[in-house]
């Protein structure tokens, strides 16, 4: 059994941590896995009573972090989402507080420049005292409350013990300005999040805010609709401009298809009566109808939301490691706090001095920096990824995709656009012209619908020639074909078939690239067309691009070794694997990874299932199918060999970022410590090391969505 939850409200990762595990420990529950990004909780489980789940949930919330609140997941509208779920009313209440702290401390400030201007003590430490309680007074009440639950180790407890230590050993007006900064940092730490999570789920959600509807009873007069309410069949106008909003088919008017914020294509595509569009396209320059296909559930800019907000459920071992590296991080600095405040006190008699070091290491011992910038990181590189037009199946998938060192690429279909066409012709002395030889073949392959059949009768079409059918045609497995046109018997196929009717003087040399269609009248060689799969144009630029990485490239394919090598020498593929068997390619990929390192293999994520799943990152080219996004790791909606590059060295800058911020806030704290220990950092300097430093890496995990 599968359910989706949210838990509104829940901000903070290190109790976000705590919630998850204590859910996981249920006894209905077999896995739970909350993303902060998108306050999801998705679980799996045994449970009967899916309210009385919800009711246990809900107490666990309330026991570690107050105002969570349990609702059940429901995908709101565009506009809806646009709207915020806080509480103004709260923030207003909140941001008065911190100015009267502030106007407090600029008090403070002129006092030490000019003592004179300063009031009288029995008059300022009242004053003293009124601005901590109104600054403190939810950190002490949630610390109180959580103390009588049994959670100790919380920032709330934590920043409690340190102003109240110093409030005990006479320093006020620090305990004052302490408590203002961390409420004024938790203030801004709060909307760094919420502005950075807004920002990625804006980028990813391309739906619609509204449909214009043709109503057909009432003349074709347009009514607006919320885009969840039209169903399947229904005809809707889309204006230049505006965004295709659902999955369907043009029925009337011709135009432009920008597809680059599905599948990152920048060439607009032309769009007429018949045409497949699919949602989140913008519709550039002409006014059309189209049926609708697809509800909204249904259609690309859902499946594309959806793929994202599971991605990011999917957590990577870095995120894994910090969790439970965050558990043990703050006893371990709350009992070394303790240590320094009695041990070197004992010795030197300094009490003052190493309680309010031992303060410091309080302020400091919150893991909050730590757990909230990886996962931000890697939903900011998800993020990038499907601007991009790269679907991903989660943040372990970007730490693959990092230490990828080889790339193995199905050839037709990926480094080749997988469509034949006639790529020469060649004839034989002066018996016929190559036009001719093109439609005595067209003639014969007619009635097939082979696609490489298909190819010779439409260049023939293209080439103006008029293609009649012959008559009395019969077909030869794995040869070729035989009819009769102007009297005379048509031979077209292979060698086999040339053997079989003792035709003489056809090349022994087979083509040095493509699949060769020899031709024959009777038992006399006429020539041959060579068929070509070609090999995309921006294949060359591609594999340059992972080259320049240090990948190593490696084609897979069926066809000759001579026609492979062709390919590989037009496009700079390093390595070829050629005719091969569709069960020889998972050993073959194997090998790969024997001798290179972790393997990504990329091919059209339908035949290729077991390759993809057997690959250490499986990549599907295609335009987004459901068995292509259910098959692979990766999925490219535009079949583009530039997107492997691009997700290559865009999950090398998220693993970097990420590290870069666990690196940047452990060395800090260490930092604050050691500073405090010599006597050089204040408490003013742990607020910064916890709260500011999590502003710094929720601003540099944001950057990777704008890369």
């Amino acid at each position: 059994m599968e359910e989706t939850l949210l838990l509104k409200d829940l901000n903070c990762p290190n109790c976000a941590a705590k919630i998850e595990d204590r859910i996981r420990k249920m006894d209905v529950v077999e896995t739970a896995n909350f993303t902060i990004a998108t306050h999801q909780l998705k679980l799996t489980g045994s449970w009967e009573d899916r309210e009385a789940l919800k009711r246990d949930i809900q107490d666990i919330c309330d026991a570690i972090e107050e105002g969570v609140t349990v609702a059940d997941y429901e995908r709101k509208s565009k506009a809806a989402m646009d709207d915020h779920d806080h509480d103004h009313g709260s923030d207003a209440v909140t941001i008065a507080v911190i100015v009267a702290g502030l106007l407090f401390m600029a008090y403070e400030g002129l006092t030490t420049v000019v003592p004179s201007i300063g009031l009288p003590e029995s008059i300022e430490t009242p004053i003293y005292y009124i601005a901590y309680i109104l600054l403190a007074f939810p950190v002490l009440r949630i610390a109180g409350r959580n103390i009588l639950k049994g959670q100790v180790f919380d920032e709330n407890f934590l920043m409690s013990i340190a102003t109240l230590g110093a409030i005990a050993i006479d320093a006020l007006p620090e305990a004052v300005g302490v408590i203002l900064f961390y409420r004024i940092g938790e203030f801004f730490e709060e909307k760094a999040t919420d502005r950075s999570r807004t920002e990625i789920m804006n980028a990813v959600d391309m739906r619609p805010q509204e449909v214009r509807v043709v109503d057909t009873c009432c003349g074709g007069e347009i009514v607006v609709m919320a885009p969840e309410k039209v169903e399947v069949g229904s005809t809707i106008e889309v204006r230049p401009g505006d965004l295709i909003p659902l999955d369907g088919t043009v029925l009337e008017g011709e135009t432009r298809v920008n597809t680059a914020p599905v599948t990152g294509e920048p060439v607009p595509v032309r769009a007429v009566p018949g045409t497949q569009l699919m949602s989140g396209c913008i519709n550039e320059s002409g006014r059309i109808t189209m049926r609708v296909d697809k509800v909204l559930e249904e259609s690309m800019v859902t499946k594309i939301l959806d793929a994202v907000e599971n991605a990011a459920s999917s957590k990577p071992k870095i995120d894994r490691f910090i969790t439970r590296f965050a558990r043990v991080y703050t006893p371990i600095v709350v009992f070394l706090a303790l240590a320094v405040a009695i041990i070197p006190s004992l010795i030197t008699g300094e009490w003052n001095k190493w309680i309010y070091t031992a303060l410091t290491f309080l302020v400091i011992s919150c893991p909050c920096a730590l757990v909230l910038s990886v996962p931000l990181a890697f939903f900011s590189g998800i993020g990038n990824a499907s601007k991009h037009g790269i679907l991903l199946k989660g943040g372990r998938v970007i730490e693959a995709l990092a230490n990828v060192k080889a790339v193995a690429l199905d050839k037709t279909g990926t480094i080749t656009s997988g469509e034949f066409k006639v790529h020469s012709v060649e004839t034989v002395g002066s018996h016929v012209s190559s036009s001719q030889l093109l439609s005595m073949a067209a003639a014969i392959e007619a009635v097939s619908t082979h696609p490489i059949a298909t190819s010779i009768v439409s260049e023939a079409k293209v080439q103006g020639i008029t293609v009649e059918a012959s008559d009395f045609v019969q077909e030869l497995a794995g040869e070729g074909m035989v009819g009769m046109t102007d009297g005379q018997q048509v031979l077209v196929g292979n060698r086999r078939l040339m053997e079989r009717y003792a035709v003489q003087g056809y090349p022994t040399e087979a083509a040095e690239y493509g699949t060769e269609v020899l031709v024959a009248e009777g038992n006399t060689y006429l020539g041959r067309i060579i068929i070509a799969d070609e090999a995309r144009p921006d294949s060359a630029e591609a594999i340059a691009d992972l080259n320049s990485q240090d990948i190593k490239t490696v084609m897979l394919t069926g066809d000759a070794e001579a026609s492979a090598n062709y390919i590989a020498k037009e496009t700079g593929v390093s390595a070829v694997r050629a005719q091969l068997l569709p069960q020889d390619k998972l050993s073959v990929v194997q090998e790969i990874r024997s001798e290179y390192g972790p393997t990504m293999f990329v091919g059209d994520g339908i035949n290729d299932a077991p390759v993809l799943a057997g690959a250490d990152v499986g990549g599907a080219m295609g335009s987004g199918a459901d068995a292509a996004i259910e098959a692979a790791d990766v999925v490219f909606m535009r079949p583009s060999l530039t997107a492997i590059a691009h997700i290559l060295d865009l999950s090398k800058a998220t693993l970097r970022v990420a590290w870069q911020n666990v690196v940047f806030a452990i060395a800090v704290k260490i930092l604050i410590m050691a500073l405090g220990l010599m006597g050089y950092a204040s408490m003013w300097w742990a607020v910064f090391g916890d709260t500011g430093v999590s502003i710094l890496c929720i601003l540099n995990s944001i950057r990777i969505l704008r890369r």
